[in-house]
């Protein structure tokens, strides 16, 4: 069986001072299916581009195969999807492009249409296809989830779990579950290779964290008396070192000798202090080591305005409409103080144009969109490319600095990143950012279009900790059916046959 080996791999992007891996090494079988875990900022992509060769690996990777990674650009995207296959394939069997792509549940009208005309999960079904149907590679797939619906997961997933030899990044627990047999982790201080799916590697997470907190307390009192120790043995080589001088009550009735005698004792008890000292630093430095991979995951805060009305949101045969083509019609649902309500639905059914029309970005070209009076909305957009320093973001957005980069603190943000500029940050840790100031900001109402793309795993869990203790009035874009099941959320799917 052949195996893929890293070793000894160690990583910092040129001119950071910020080492990304510090002598990491893990190996994993080229037909196992990985889920790939680990917090924002810890180095997933850059890991997947080090193994298929965009990035420097200075020997420390081993692999018996080639590697090809997910989303690629396509050179020419006014080029059909066949045509696309058909250059990629060498061989010109372009027949397993098509058995590959009719397992993933696409309309037939979109081979021959332009790849510029796809929708983002269309076109992500597209390039998977492609790629899978080249035989002998190692596919490295990262976030293929981010654009498509609640269906497109599950048709991904079920044909993921078809296949073999991929690393998968991905952020949905469901989605993991479905298609792994493996989960590739980077921890706090290590990268673990664990087999099972997404659920078998929670729960022996938790395991472990419990048995490191119950550890913790076990060592801090270690810690504490090999301090007291470490301090006693000062104040004994202190109190002898004192007679030396004739400094104790009794220095007159001292022997002629006792000068020489205490400068001996003296000599040894400093040299057993030192010894000591060293023994005791290596014993706390060994004993803290093993606390190294405990994950920190704060509970968050929000503090929701209230308001007065009972509904926030009336919505009554509204249509939206671009010019001359209709997004959605007829819609309907009133929206209560209290509700999490989350639009769900199929690519380019109209759910960011209903958050459009919530915030007055467009005006319904039928029906009617009520908003209670003086209503206030707190909005994280789905998709916004931030730029600039984050002092400046902070102040143009209006909310407490400390709260904010609290916030992020607690969302597993590095005091060093609050000194990059914003489009320096990974996609994810951009999210953060804009969650981390909605949360900042007191509204009656919180709007999020598709708030959890590229968040990760343990972030998307304090995030569904917040809303399940606080039941803020929320209007989600959500596509992750675990987070929605576990909030309990009313889901009105935009696309349902009416």
């Amino acid at each position: 069986m052949a195996r893929i080996q890293v070793s000894h791999l160690t990583f910092a992007y040129e001119g950071s001072p910020d080492l990304i891996f510090n002598d990491a090494s893990f190996a994993v079988d080229t037909d196992w299916k990985l889920g790939f875990i680990a917090r924002n900022g810890r180095g997933k992509t850059t890991l997947l581009k080090i193994l298929c060769g965009e990035l420097p690996d200075h020997g420390a990777v081993n692999a018996p195969v080639q590697f090809d990674y997910f989303p690629f650009a396509v050179p020419d995207p006014s080029q059909t999807p066949l045509e696309i296959a058909a250059d990629m394939d060498a061989e010109g069997q372009v027949w397993r492009f098509l058995k590959e792509i009719a397992l993933l549940d696409v309309a037939d009208d979109i081979l021959t249409r332009p790849f510029s005309s796809l929708s983002g999960g269309e076109q992500a079904k597209v390039l998977l296809a492609a790629l899978f149907a080249r035989e002998h590679h190692f596919l490295l797939i990262d976030e293929p989830t981010n654009h498509l619906d609640m269906r497109g997961r599950e048709v991904m997933s079920r044909y993921l779990n078809g296949k073999k030899g991929f690393i998968l990044v991905s952020h949905d627990r469901a989605f993991l579950d479905g298609c792994v047999d493996h989960v590739l982790s980077i921890n706090r201080a290590n990268i673990e290779v664990q087999k099972g799916n997404f659920s078998s590697w929670e729960e022996n997470k938790r395991r472990q964290d419990e048995f490191e907190l119950n550890e913790n307390e076990r060592l801090k009192k270690e810690i504490g008396a090999l301090k007291a120790s470490a301090r006693q043995a000062n104040d004994w080589a202190d109190k002898v070192e004192s007679t030396k001088f004739g400094l104790t009550p009794n220095a007159h009735e001292r022997p002629k000798n006792a000068r020489s005698y205490a400068g001996e004792k003296s000599r040894r008890m400093q040299q057993r202090r030192k010894n000591l000292e060293n023994r005791m630093e290596k014993e706390i430095e060994e004993k803290e080591e093993l606390l190294k991979n405990l994950e920190r995951a704060d509970d968050l805060k929000i503090f929701p305005l209230s308001h007065p009305s009972g509904r926030l949101i009336e919505c009554r045969g509204a249509t939206i409409s671009y010019g001359d083509r209709t997004i959605l019609s007829d819609l309907n649902f009133t929206l209560f103080n209290g509700d999490i309500l989350a639009l769900t639905g199929k690519n380019g059914c109209g759910k960011t144009s209903v958050i459009k029309a919530l915030t007055g970005e467009l005006q319904p070209s039928a029906g009617e969109i009520h908003l209670a009076s003086g209503l206030i909305l707190s909005v994280v957009p789905q998709q916004a490319q931030l730029c600039g320093d984050m002092r400046s973001f902070i102040q143009e957005s209006a909310i407490d600095e400390t709260l904010f980069k609290t916030i992020l603190r607690k969302l597993d943000f590095k005091r060093e990143q609050f000194d990059k500029p914003l489009e320096a940050l990974s996609a994810g840790q951009q999210k953060k950012a804009l969650i981390a100031r909605s949360l900042c900001q007191q509204a009656h109402l919180y709007v999020w279009d598709e708030p959890l793309n590229y968040i990760d795993l343990l972030s998307r869990m304090q995030i569904e900790r917040l809303i399940s203790q606080f039941r803020p009035t929320m209007l989600l874009v959500e596509h992750d059916k675990t987070f929605l099941e576990h909030l309990n959320a009313r889901v009105l799917r935009l696309d349902a046959e009416k």
